[in-house]
């Protein structure tokens, strides 16, 4: 066992490591930022408007609403990588590590914005008539067999072996640890009652998880959020040096104060990219699953709609909670029975502790943690859905979905340690495959995110007007094609 997880644990530092999935994400993300112009910037506002305001396309084809795509990837995205993963890129590299986390997000936007446009613009109607889409789908489809058929497989089966340790059995081990920790409640107890939410959610399918998700992540990122307004309320005079601190140190590492061993420039780098990648999936091919289902009249408008959630997940989450470890101190603490640094679980539950009263922050972090990682479990389990119906057919559905669930109860009782190794590892190699058609089909994407921008700049456009202006396009009549067309059967 011990040489599985050395093994396991050598292959994962690879693929997420300096000369592989690093570079690659940011440098795909570099890539789409330049030929779509910022998009990811210039159309933010706009996209924000559409999303949370709007909130869906009038008369629109599709499973879920715009806004319920955005709360189901959020539900996904938003997880224990917010608290924890936050703290142990801080812990690792500094406060600079906040830094190139930011970095992450706005490149990450532009990423989004892409593979979400191909997911809904080569999204296919299922058997069961719901629409399903992503890179499972968008690799064939706009490469072709050839190449694509190979890419859409491979990713296909490193998602579906993903959802299995970061989807559910990782996600219910954090809850029942948490707890059991706060409320001594038994990890079974946890488990039972975790296990069969979760069951009676998945059941409904994706319309079931979306009005879910639209109801409790709004609730979950406002209750986290405003208790870590007040945290930064009740130390405002530090938050300017916070972030003087967040700049310089992310060029020069740490300096060897309040008991820090030092960070250099390029452990600063490492950390803060990996942990914000892994926080907001951007490229993973994830998040595309679920805008794959949205009710819009157009890939650019769900596109822009998706990229969103990367800047709540990464520019607005992970900087509270970072700005809340450094501004406190907490990120060079230590632990006062064993003198050693503290851990990175217990960060930001202790920094929160630091600006709310009594116990309330601990309180508020743990319930915080179980909110996100229980919406976790439930995106995990459609983006899963999605990927075992690419492979199997729609009638491994119900099989798969009871096995995810058990999977769920698994992680609440059992140690975990290898399953966290290989979660990481499923996931750099899910990204990979779509990373490489990112690229390939950037020229697509750029061609038709202007052509459609031309009319409908701020995304005002009715369905009337939008066919209008698009009618008799190629891409149009191609797209339209495509919604109709059928899933593939199997790989076979």
């Amino acid at each position: 066992m011990d040489s599985l997880s050395n093994a396991l644990t050598t292959l994962r530092d690879f693929v997420w490591g300096p000369y592989l999935l690093i570079p690659l994400l940011l440098g795909v993300g570099l890539v789409l930022s330049l030929r779509l112009r910022g998009i990811h910037l210039r159309s933010l506002c706009a996209a924000l408007r559409l999303g949370l305001i709007d909130r869906k396309d009038e008369s629109a084809e599709g499973d879920i609403s715009q806004y319920q795509a955005l709360t189901t990837a959020l539900a996904a995205t938003v997880g224990t990588g917010n608290i924890v993963g936050v703290a142990t890129a801080i812990a690792i590299g500094g406060p600079g590590a906040l830094f190139w986390m930011w970095v992450t997000g706005v490149l990450g936007m532009a990423t989004k914005y892409a593979e979400t446009f191909l997911a809904v613009r080569y999204r296919t109607t299922d058997a069961a008539g719901e629409k399903s889409g992503g890179p499972q789908y968008y690799l064939e489809r706009g490469l072709g067999k050839p190449i694509g058929r190979p890419l859409a497989l491979s990713f296909a089966i490193f998602a579906t072996l993903a959802c299995f340790g970061i989807g559910n059995m990782t996600q219910g081990n954090a809850i029942a640890v948490n707890v059991k920790a706060s409320w001594a409640l038994p990890e079974w107890l946890t488990g039972a009652v975790l296990t069969v939410l979760t069951f009676i959610v998945l059941l409904g399918g994706i319309q079931s998880i979306g009005r879910v998700t639209a109801r409790l992540v709004p609730s979950m990122i406002l209750l986290y959020l405003s208790a870590g307004m007040f945290v930064l309320f009740t130390h405002a005079g530090a938050i300017p040096e916070a972030l003087v601190l967040v700049f310089t140190d992310a060029f020069t590492g740490s300096a060897a104060t309040g008991g820090f061993a030092g960070a250099s420039l390029m452990i600063a780098m490492r950390a803060g990219i990996a942990r914000g990648l892994f926080s907001n999936e951007s490229g993973l091919g994830s998040a595309p699953m679920a805008a794959a289902a949205a009710q819009t009249v157009h890939p650019v408008r769900q596109g822009l709609v998706a990229m969103t959630q990367t800047f709540i997940d990464t520019l607005v989450m992970v900087t509270f909670t970072g700005l809340t470890l450094i501004v406190t101190g907490v990120w060079k603490a230590r632990d006062p029975e064993t003198g050693e640094r503290m851990s990175a679980a217990l960060m930001t539950s202790e920094a929160y502790a630091q600006g709310l009263p009594g116990d309330w922050g601990h309180y508020i972090v743990t319930l915080s943690l179980v909110l996100f990682a229980f919406s976790t479990i439930l995106g995990w389990g459609y983006y899963g859905e999605r990927n075992i119906e690419r492979l199997f057919g729609i009638r491994a559905i119900r099989p798969y979905r009871f096995v995810f669930t058990v999977g769920v109860f698994i992680g609440c009782i059992a140690e975990l340690d290898l399953v966290w190794t290989f979660s990481d590892l499923a996931n750099g190699l899910m990204a990979l495959p779509n990373l490489a058609g990112l690229l390939l089909l950037s020229g697509l994407v750029v061609r038709e995110t202007r052509a459609y921008l031309h009319h409908d700049p701020k995304l005002i456009a009715t369905k009337s007007e939008i066919e209008i202006f698009m009618e008799g396009r190629p891409e149009w009549n191609e797209w339209k094609a495509s919604e109709s067309a059928g899933a593939p059967k199997d790989p076979s």
